[in-house]
């Protein structure tokens, strides 16, 4: 009996980053994990990230779910660049080729899955990160990830269209992190951190 393959499509999406574009495909590329790329030498297990660094405009790349988002640098508009794109993505996708070594995901540390080690306050904190905020940064092309807590302060990391989004101060400020101080009265302050 012969299969028949779905064709892939793919359409895009605005983020709150302007330098940052979210591609969206009728496939599942990553299930349950996340992967941020900033640059060809921390990419050398996905072969689409590698593929998308070839392209001069190319400065970050992150791919999770169903939508690789994909921030640009130089003075190219999106819609000088978001055709192309667009169409490699599909090629890539419909040759299917690896998109992610396991290997990657072996070896990344991290997340918002609470450890048996964790602390209380840290198995809350993640599961506010987890429940309330993963959900709607994923929206916009990109996420949160937990990194540490420490003396009231909890340190996030912020990857895709969140890396360097003008407006990600402000919702962590005054978003993520007053929605913290509510749920986790132990929370004080929540930081973004280099990754």
């Amino acid at each position: 009996m012969e299969t028949t393959q779905i064709p892939i499509s793919i359409y895009t999406e605005t983020t709150p980053n302007p330098e940052a574009l979210k591609f969206v495909a009728n496939k599942m590329l990553v299930h349950g994990n996340s992967a941020h790329f900033e640059g060809v030498e921390d990419a050398k297990l996905s072969p689409l990230a590698t593929q998308l660094f070839v392209f001069p405009f190319v400065k970050e790349v992150f791919i999770m779910n169903n939508f690789v988002t994909i921030t640009k640098q130089g003075d190219e508009e999106w819609y000088e660049i978001m055709k192309e794109l667009r169409a490699f993505l599909k090629e890539f996708l419909e040759s299917d080729q690896t998109i992610i070594d396991e290997a990657f995901f072996q070896q990344k540390k991290g997340g918002n899955q609470a450890e048996s080690d964790d602390t209380e306050t840290v198995k809350k904190i993640k599961n506010v990160l987890d429940t309330y905020v993963k959900p709607a940064v994923e929206m916009d092309g990109g996420a949160i990830e937990y990194v540490n807590f420490e003396e009231g302060r909890v340190e996030l990391l912020l990857k895709g269209a969140c890396s360097g989004c003008p407006s990600s101060t402000v919702t962590l400020k005054q978003g993520i992190e007053g929605m913290m101080k509510r749920m986790v009265p132990e929370v004080e302050e929540v930081i973004a951190v280099a990754g």
